[in-house]
Order: C-alpha cells, then structure tokens, then sequence
C-alpha cells in the first residue's frame, strides 16, 4: 500500500481493537424524508403512511426491523413489523388517526434464531447430521425473552424437552419465530423524521375569497350580515372555504384611493391591507363591517353550510395603527426620524409600514403576532392565508406555525408568496400547509406538465401542497382580460382538476375582466372602493362552477394532487391527466383544450396507465362521461374524443379498468 494510501485511511473512523463493536447493520435511504429529515413530511388523518428503508448487514444472517412511530405529544414509541420486498429494501406503514406532529424511526437487529432455522432447514434438507445443530437451536431458544406469557412457557417447556436431537419438531414452531423478535443482536435505530399529520382540508379545498364590504348593496358598504345573505349562494357552488380579504380597521394616514390613487378623498374606504386605527389592529373587526358577535355568527353560519372560514394574516400596519405608538422599538425608522414605508422600488406603499421582525424587541413582537393568530382562534377560525410571509424572516414562520399548532394542531395556513421557487418551496418546508403557484400564469401544455411533474415529484410532494387561484385581488392574468366564457371555464378546470385545491376571487364566476390597461390588475377594484355586483348578472359560469366543484367531491381522484400521470394527446393545444385516488378504488381521466379554435377532434392515449389498488394496479378498459353519462370502451389503447370550447372546454371521464 503506498503512504499516501496509508495517510488516506488514517483518516477514517474505524473502531478500535478495543471496541469491537462496531455498527454491522446499515440502515439507508429512508423514504420518506425532506432534506434528510430537517423538515417533516406532511400526511392527512387516516391516510397511511408508508415508510422505505434499505437495510442490510455484512454476511448472510437473517434481518429483522420494526417501524416506530409516536407523536410529538407523547414519550411511548408505537411498532409494526417491516417487511422485506427485495435487493435490501423493506417496508412498512402506520396509520395517524389526529392532527398534529408525529415522529417516525427504523429498528433493525439480527435475528438470531431465524438465522439458525433457515440454516437447520437447509443442512436438514441436504441430509446433514444436524444433531450439533438441534442443541444450538436449544441454546439459542433458552435466552429468548418473549414478552407474551404463553411464548415465555412454551419457549420454557421445548427447551426442557429431552428428546429434541430425535425430533427437532418443536424447535420449528411457527410461533417462536415472533418470540425471537424479543432478543435482538447487533441492534440499530435511524434518527427520527418529523411528520405532520392534518386535516382533509389541508389537501382538498374548493375556496372561494371576497371582499366582505362589497358584498352589500349598491351604494352601502357590506356588512358581516351581508355575508351571511351570501351564504347559500357560495354554499350551492360547492365551495368549502370562504375566504375573507382582511376585516380590520383601516388606517386613515396616507389612505389610497380609488385604483391605488395616492391622495384619498371622502368616501374612499381605502385599502383593507392598511391594518390598523384608532378603532384597533390586528385583533380588531372593522366597524362598519359589525361587531365581533357579528363575526363569529358568521363563522358559525358558514359551518352550518359546511364552509369553514380563512382570514388574512397580512402582518403589516398602518401609520395609525394602535402599535406604532404603543411600541414604537417594532418599527424601523429612517437617518432623518421619518418612518420606514413599505416598498418595492420603485414603487411605495405610504398607507402601509412593516413591523421589524429582526429588531432588538423581535421576541415581544413575535409573542403579539402569535397571540394575534390565538385570539382569531378562539373565535372559532382554523384557516388563515399569509400575506406575502416570504417578505418575512423564515425562523419567524417555522416559530409561529409550531405555536399555534401546538395549541390547536388543526390550523393550516396558505403561504400567499408569488417568489422564486426555491423560496417557495423554503416556506411550505417550515410549515405552511398549502401554497400558492406560479398556475396562475402556465398556459400553454407543455409549461403546464413540466410545472405539474416538479410539484408532484419527489421530494416536492411530501411537503409542498399547492392551491391554483386562478385570479386574485391584485391579478387579473392576461389570459382572462378577452372576458371569454371558455378561458374562464377551462381555467377554473384546470385549476379544480389539476389541483386538489384551488381558489376564485369574487367576481371570476361574473367573467370580470376590465383591467388597468398594460397590466395585470383589476381597474376599480374592491380593493380600493366599495363595490356592489348583480351575483346573478346573465352570462356567468356559476352553474359551470357548481358543477364542477360537485364532480370533485364526487370523486376522492381529484381531491389531491399527487397521483397525476399525464396522457399522451395528439394535438398541442389539448392537455390531458389521470388521476387516481389513494386507495385505489377511483380514477378519472381529464381534457382541456387550451385554445379557443375548434371543435377539437383528437386521440386520448392512455398507454401503460394503470388505475387501481397498489397491489392490483390494472389498465384503463373503458370511461364515462361525468357530466353526459357516454361510455366509451377504449380500443387500441385510447379513445377519440371531440371538445367543443364554446359549449364545454374540458372532459372529465371516470375511469374503469
């Protein structure tokens, strides 16, 4: 060996002489797991979780390995068995059946009796004498520990037995094979991966936002009450989340008016982003909107329509907010004294200021945020959608998000950062349940399945879960600006097809589309003024949207995102997906022209897809029409299919294999 191999080695950690218990087994490649466990994994109640390991030793012994899991709650580790599949690889999965945080690890050890009975069987079955054997087994059997009283006796009562060297028989009960897990050689135990476990709302959502002063009668402002009038309306959609902009009082300094106008005159409402005035902040409901009781009838009359209600946690104030005074060290101020202004150069927000979240008193600040989110809590909402947390310190979104989960595991929150990716995906690892996407701006199909086969590979499935708004308060997409009704309808289905949540803002169901001219923004928007629509004006998509939210729920395939696989298509401006649901038992098969000429006439091709339970995957044989009820048997691998935009721009079929 040359020195300079000797100076390599040297440099390895080897066991001593004097230690020659050096680790044997290896346990590797643990799956699940984001960043080697930095983060954890996010599952839903009752949803299995399955764990992967590679594990393996030196030599030929027999391995055994055990899945722990517990939560976070509690010291007591739960077990199951791990099964070998092949080339080293095993596996197992446990089933959390609440919210909160869990933790999961891998025991593996060798098995030393299992080791001598496959041995014993072999050298039996070559016609060995084996009568050494039988006594080894003896011994072997003698310093099991069998937790099970009956296994302890009969473990006992073979090993006394005096003619075993005649018939080993006993030694080979089925039963001592689980009383030797009890004795465990050469044992070894993976770190512990977090997991968070949360509420079927997490992964599967319909939202609906609005501005809750825009929801009253023209020339009023909208009230608390006029929301809940709304109620049956949004309810009869199907959607499950109601969405409200911020309900605080707002900042009368530096008011904006209407269309983001920087001077203000009377009558203007400003912007409900401005949080904070004389009448309170963050903790506070806006007075013409009603009272707190008048907040809380309302979340309590969503729940009778099987709704939930999300707030906005936009964590930023006005000038007048109560704080700025109250604890001036929260805020930054400039060399010459005056306050430091939200802005994103060049552009600045005077109505608003950010709070320091880094400053020197940044651990009262954050106690005042998180008692923020508590107190919303207590009035019964458990959804909140975060503005702009990516202009936010990370440590500060990982602290609040476990707090608040701590005293109630089933809060989500929906990071609302439109950023670059990675900053993106950073985020949805510290916490947040969901995500908004870049959906809002892929159009075309092959921008569509390249964005879809990042979010849903891994690793990016097991913590990023995204929610496909299609418009927003500060985006009207180009796309919708024609006022189209096929662009709107095959929007809203690829957001509600694609993605297992997804979201409107008040107004799309209207096909509004008037925006500031050059830009992707709403001219006159309720952000900034009061404003009254005729919900039920001629030649809205509201029936398109019910019926499209009543397939979803209808069909546990589309209530994730995950499990999509895309077809092949034979025309470029025509996407097509599977999916199917976790358990198996249904699958639906989507198509959605992305282009306004047509009819389309094309070829779905659904290939190797395979649909069905894990262990009894199958392929397509035939599919249904949701909506018409036509059958189609599949020939040569595919159907032919035709989608007129103008009537309906997307297909959904239910899969049969």
């Amino acid at each position: 060996m040359a020195m300079h191999d000797r100076a390599t080695l040297s440099n390895v950690n080897i066991p001593s002489l004097s230690d020659p218990s050096g680790r044997r087994i290896y346990i590797e490649d643990i799956y699940p797991a984001v960043d080697a466990g930095r983060f954890p994994v996010k599952r839903i109640v009752g949803e299995p979780v399955d764990v992967w390991a590679d594990i393996f030793r030196d030599g030929h012994a027999v391995l055994a390995a055990d899945l722990l899991w517990r939560p976070q709650t509690s010291s007591t580790w739960l077990r199951t068995s791990m099964r070998f599949h092949e080339n080293d690889r095993w596996a197992a999965s446990f089933l959390p059946r609440s919210a909160g945080r869990y933790f999961y690890a891998i025991e593996a050890w060798t098995d030393l009796f299992a080791t001598w009975r496959r041995d014993f069987l072999v050298k039996r079955q070559a016609g060995m004498d084996v009568r050494l054997e039988v006594e080894e087994g003896r011994n072997l059997l003698s310093i099991l520990r069998p937790k099970d009283p009956a296994l302890a006796r009969l473990a006992r009562d073979i090993c006394r037995m005096p003619n075993l060297a005649e018939d080993p028989t006993p030694l080979l009960k089925e039963e001592l094979a689980v009383a030797s897990k009890a004795t465990r050689a050469d044992p070894a135990r993976s770190a512990s991966y977090p997991l968070v476990v949360d509420r079927p709302i997490a992964r599967a959502g319909a939202w609906y936002e609005m501005t809750p002063r825009s929801q009253g009668p023209s020339g009023r402002h909208g009230t608390f009450d006029d929301c809940i009038v709304r109620l049956p309306d949004i309810a009869a959609l199907g959607f499950d989340v109601l969405y409200l902009t911020p309900i605080h009082p707002i900042g009368r300094e530096n008011r904006k008016g209407r269309n983001n106008a920087l001077v203000a005159v009377a009558g203007d409402p400003g912007s409900p982003y401005a949080i904070g005035s004389a009448e309170g902040g963050h903790d506070a409901v806006h007075p013409e909107l009603g009272t707190l009781d008048d907040f809380r009838r309302l979340v309590a009359a969503c729940a009778e329509h099987g709704m939930e209600v999300a707030l906005d946690f936009a964590v930023q104030c006005s000038p007048d907010h109560p704080w700025l005074a109250q604890h001036p060290e929260w805020f930054t101020r400039r060399p010459d004294g005056s306050i430091r202004y939200a802005e994103n150069p060049p552009k600045k927000y005077e109505d608003i200021v950010n709070p320091d979240l880094s400053g020197a008193d940044r651990e009262a600040l954050w106690q005042a945020l998180r008692d923020v989110v508590l107190f919303w809590v207590e009035q019964g909402v458990r959804v909140f959608r975060v503005d702009n947390p990516h202009t936010k310190p990370f440590p500060f979104w990982e602290w609040l998000i476990r707090e608040i989960q701590a005293v109630d595991p089933e809060v989500i929150f929906l990071s609302e950062a439109f950023t670059r990716p990675k900053v993106m995906k950073a985020l949805a690892k510290l916490g947040f349940s969901q995500s908004y996407t870049y959906f809002t701006w892929r159009t075309g199909k092959e921008e569509l399945q390249a964005y879809l086969s990042e979010i849903t590979g891994y690793p990016e499935r097991e913590y990023f879960r995204p929610n496909f708004f299609a418009n927003t308060p500060d985006i009207l997409p180009f796309h919708l600006q024609g006022g189209e009704p096929w662009m709107f309808k095959a929007r809203v289905a690829l957001a509600g097809t694609l993605s297992g949540n997804y979201g409107i803002y008040n107004g799309f169901e209207l096909l509004e589309h008037e925006p500031i001219p050059g830009k992707e923004e709403y001219l006159n928007s309720d952000k900034y003024e009061l404003k009254s629509r005729d919900w039920h004006k001629p030649g809205n998509i509201k029936s398109y949207v019910g019926r499209l939210n009543a397939i979803r729920r209808a069909n546990p395939a589309l209530l994730q995102t995950s499990r999509l696989r895309f077809a092949q298509i034979d025309d470029n401006e025509v996407i097509g997906f599977v999916k199917d649901s976790v358990g198996g038992d249904n699958a639906v098969a989507v198509a959605i022209a992305l282009a306004k000429e047509g009819p389309r006439t094309f070829w779905f091709h659904f290939g190797d897809i395979e649909i069905g339970p894990s262990d009894a995957r199958r392929r397509v044989k035939s599919i249904e029409n949701l909506v018409t009820g036509e059958r189609h048997i599949l020939e040569w691998g595919g159907a032919r299919l035709t989608i007129d935009q103008q009537q309906d721009p997307a297909l959904l079929f239910r899969c049969f294999a």
